[in-house]
């Protein structure tokens, strides 16, 4: 599977995960069929799940006249699964990864989620 599909799939479990009442086997079990069980997805799910407080401190840390709560919840999401992929796998380019969440925010978000996803992870690999 594409990296780009991949963290499609995780956006869309972990949103799930943040607005229905299901643990984290189950949304994904309800999420992805049976062949898409990519170690990918499963990593960036698992991984942003038990690291969620670290990465949303860090988040908040760079958020200019916004609290987190106050953030969209799927640009919340893709700046999760950013700072995932950024600070704790390490393993595609900074510049990847956050080109990567801003396409993926033009597809799911509004018209000013690439820019708001674009300037919130610039300044945390200043």
């Amino acid at each position: 599977m594409k990296r780009r599909t991949a963290r499609e799939k995780a956006l869309q479990i972990l949103f799930s995960l943040d607005t229905e009442e299901y643990d984290l086997a189950t949304t994904i079990e309800h999420t992805l069929d049976e062949n898409e069980h990519d170690p990918f997805i499963l990593n960036m799910v698992r991984g942003v799940a038990e690291n969620k407080q670290e990465i949303d401190e860090r988040i908040k840390g760079h958020l200019e006249k916004w609290s987190l709560e106050r953030v969209a919840l799927v640009e919340r999401t893709l700046l999760r699964m950013a700072v995932y992929e950024l600070f704790y796998l390490k393993d595609a380019p900074e510049s990847v990864v956050i080109n990567e969440a801003i396409e993926i925010a033009h597809v799911f978000g509004d018209d000013k989620s690439g820019k708001f996803i674009n300037g919130v992870l610039s300044k945390m690999i200043k």
